[in-house]
């Protein structure tokens, strides 16, 4: 198998103005002491930690660098020896140098980074659970379960075990589907236990052992868990939040599918999980011609779909865009109305329904008919529920991002458009360390690490706002406190010069 590389522009578009430091202008670097090909590396390290750089990707050759970035090809292969000399390339003999990390890097002066949940707090303090992203029941949840249970009697007569779901729910959700653009038609819905139950079916289906799966990076970090537990691979691409226009790398989607041979793809386009990003109708279209080109399928999360609270007109679902079964959508209840519905769904062809049917019987019998009729319910009433849980979380995010922006001003926070976190970027690597003592301060947190691969995201956090305001400024000044007590730093650097 081919082995995958950085394109030489890719690369030097993330790089940025990598020979600035510290805000300075470029003409005073060029004047500092620092060397070029020193500053080219920590430009390089900032992206391997940030997952900009996945780890295991070859680096471009340096003639095709030096050629894009401007300078002499000494000062690349300069930089690239300084970077192999700290642990952040691998080489091998016959072959290209890969990105990696350094196995004895420490991100909080005393252990190695890895992706760990904040252990528990003390019990007399008042604590912020910021490790999920999910809202409380609407009024109308009690309402819904009412209907349901008046509904009820016509499905006692029957086993009650369906393992497609009930007619009433797939209609439901196809003309949810039609109402969004993309006509559907019942028979092309398989109702599931949430969204993360409908990819593990997939993944069941359409990987087999060691095959690669796409991701974006960041991304949803149980969907990470899913593609190892049956034997398959992430593959990371880097997402952009800096362009809110196209945050996904779709010609870098193109190039890792070709050079990875990957025949599937998971992705969160409507507002990503953790980012918030949105991709547009222009990029949906051309996800949908690279999957076609490439002869892989993209399994489309769409869980987060209804939380859109700032793109007035959204796009349409990105299998509108599909020519054949070459895009298949995911679903679900529990973001839009309750965690505690566990009612998901697939849309897809009937034969791949019949296939995905075949290993349900393996795993579950079916949907609980109560929940399905409850959901029933709440999407006919949709858009009179969604609208005021939209405009709180609006107001969720603004009261968050205020205290941010007056507790940790130096953090630099991307907001999205849509969903329910933002993705805060950290002055130092220092993700896990502030996770893990986060709780001594009254707040739990999901350190950088949970939704990347290899260590990744170690200066990023997701946070939340689907906690009440009062709440959410009581967690920020708890995160200042536990920010406050750490020794931020980068990790080690490369010189013993200052790091830009």
């Amino acid at each position: 198998m081919a082995m995958r590389v950085i394109g030489a522009g890719s690369l030097a578009r993330d790089l940025g103005q990598w020979r600035q430091r510290g805000g300075e202008p470029d003409s005073a670097v060029r004047r500092s002491a620092r060397p070029v090909y020193q500053a080219l590396a920590e430009g390089v390290r900032l992206l391997i930690h940030d997952g900009r750089a996945p780890l295991g990707v070859a680096l471009p050759s340096e003639r095709d660098l030096a050629a894009v970035l401007g300078v002499s090809r000494t000062t690349i292969t300069s930089a690239y020896a300084l970077l192999r000399e700290h642990g952040y390339l691998i080489s091998r003999q016959g072959s290209r140098s890969t990105v990696a990390l350094p196995r004895d890097v420490q991100h909080d002066g005393s252990k190695p980074a890895r992706s760990i949940l904040a252990v528990m707090p003390l019990p007399e303090l008042p604590t912020v659970d910021m490790t999920y992203a999910a809202m409380d029941a609407p009024p109308e949840m009690s309402e819904a379960y009412s209907t349901a249970l008046e509904g009820i009697p016509a499905y006692l007569g029957t086993h009650g075990m369906d393992p497609v779901g009930v007619l009433a729910l797939r209609r439901a959700i196809a003309h949810r589907y039609t109402e969004r653009g993309l006509p559907t038609d019942p028979d092309q819905i398989l109702v599931t236990l949430g969204a993360q139950h409908g990819l593990r079916l997939l993944l069941n289906v359409l990987t087999a052992p060691a095959s690669r799966v796409l991701i974006e990076h960041p991304t949803y970090p149980n969907a990470i868990e899913a593609i190892r537990d049956v034997g398959a691979r992430p593959v990371p691409v880097p997402l952009r939040p800096e362009d809110q226009a196209c945050g996904w790398d779709l010609e870098g989607i193109r190039s890792a599918a070709r050079q990875t041979a990957a025949s599937l793809a998971y992705l969160v386009p409507d507002y990503n999980n953790p980012t918030g990003l949105l991709l547009d109708a222009e990029g949906r279209a051309e996800l949908a011609a690279i999957a076609r080109e490439t002869r892989m399928t993209v399994v489309v999360d769409e869980s987060m779909a209804d939380l859109g609270l700032d793109a007035e007109d959204p796009p349409p679902p990105v299998a509108a865009f599909a020519k054949g079964a070459e895009i298949v959508s995911i679903g679900s209840a529990s973001k839009s109305f309750w965690g505690g519905l566990r009612v998901g769904w697939i849309r897809t062809n009937q034969a791949l329904i019949t296939k995905l049917l075949g290993i349900r019987s393996t795993v579950d019998l079916g949907t609980p008919v109560m929940d399905q009729l409850a959901t029933v319910y709440l999407l006919e009433h949709a858009d009179l529920i969604l609208e005021p849980r939209r405009e709180r979380l609006r107001s969720q995010r603004s009261a968050l991002l205020g205290a941010l922006a007056e507790e940790l001003p130096e953090w630099c926070i991307t907001p999205g458009v849509g969903g329910m976190s933002v993705w805060a970027q950290l002055p130092a690597p220092v993700s896990t360390a502030l996770a893990a003592t986060a709780p001594n301060h009254g707040v739990l947190l999901a350190a950088g690490p949970r939704f990347g691969v290899q260590g990744a995201f170690e200066r990023f956090l997701r946070l939340p706002f689907s906690h009440r305001e009062p709440e959410l400024r009581l967690a920020v000044k708890a995160i200042a406190s536990a920010y406050a007590t750490l020794t931020p730093r980068a990790v080690a650097p490369l010189t013993p010069l200052t790091c830009y």
